[in-house]
């Protein structure tokens, strides 16, 4: 009798459930709309690397993409800056499969005409960045430690908003990635940059827990190797890197510390 009532007990314990698609979360570096284009074409590979749908997802700013994040399940794939994804593999169990290459930096920048050449002066004035709880909220903060001698943020959904503003003389400065500043630089935008950051390790992409041990081994080895195929070639191409390069938590470690000033950590 007790073999048989363990029996339908074993039957009637459901399955983990399968899973049905991935989803890639993107911080809004370049506003949401951007996001989901520039990296649909990785979405795209990973989907032809593991057999299964992707889409990619984001917000229209910060906080909403960090309350889903902290809130929800909805990303079981994200790729995005040090501290959230710290944050990550500290609490939420996520493992990081690769990263983009190299560090990244943040730079203040004025417009060339302004007549400022030393941030402290930028005191009491705006500045345009993204808002918290992003990277660049976190640097903005980390220039004017002294809660007396403050600038004032201006929230911005996109770093071509924060130049939008710049140029039209409605901040008087904007800190924004540095990779942007430059790309905004080649443009032709007359900017000066005042100072930049210490350099921190580049975005990287983490799974959750929900995604099981082989399909995490197939994206990372896809991904590790995508510079040596033709289809992943053109997708760096088309995402703009030139290739993923290994990674792991320990990388990481310590970036998240930032998000202790914020609620929720």
């Amino acid at each position: 009798m007790c073999s048989s009532w363990l029996s339908l007990m074993l039957v009637a314990v459901p399955a983990p459930a399968a899973l049905s698609e991935l989803v890639l979360g993107v911080a809004p570096l370049v506003g949401e709309d951007e996001t989901r284009r520039q990296f649909q074409p990785l979405c795209a590979y990973l989907a032809g690397a593991t057999r299964l749908p992707c889409r990619v997802a984001s917000r229209p700013n910060f906080l909403g993409y960090w309350e889903t994040m902290r809130r929800s399940a909805e990303y079981n794939l994200i790729l995005d800056d040090a501290h959230f994804t710290d944050y990550r593999v500290q609490k939420m169990g996520y493992t990081v499969l690769a990263k983009i290459p190299d560090t990244v930096t943040y730079s203040l920048v004025v417009m060339r005409v302004a007549k400022i050449a030393n941030p402290l002066r930028l005191v009491g004035r705006r500045i345009a960045t993204h808002g918290i709880p992003s990277m660049g909220a976190a640097q903005l903060n980390g220039l004017f430690p002294q809660p007396s001698k403050q600038p004032i943020p201006v929230e911005v959904d996109s770093a071509e908003q924060g130049f939008a503003l710049l140029r039209a003389g409605k901040v008087d400065a904007a800190i924004l990635p540095t990779p942007l500043v430059r790309q905004a630089l080649l443009r032709g935008m007359e900017l000066r940059v005042l100072l930049t950051t210490v350099p921190i390790p580049h975005m990287g992409l983490s799974a959750s827990p929900d995604i099981d041990p082989e399909i995490r081994q197939a994206l990372r080895v896809a991904l590790l190797t995508a510079h040596k195929s033709d289809p992943g070639r053109k997708m760096l191409t088309q995402i703009g890197i030139p290739r993923f390069d290994p990674a792991n938590g320990t990388i990481y470690r310590g970036q998240a510390r930032i998000l202790q000033e914020y609620w929720g950590y």
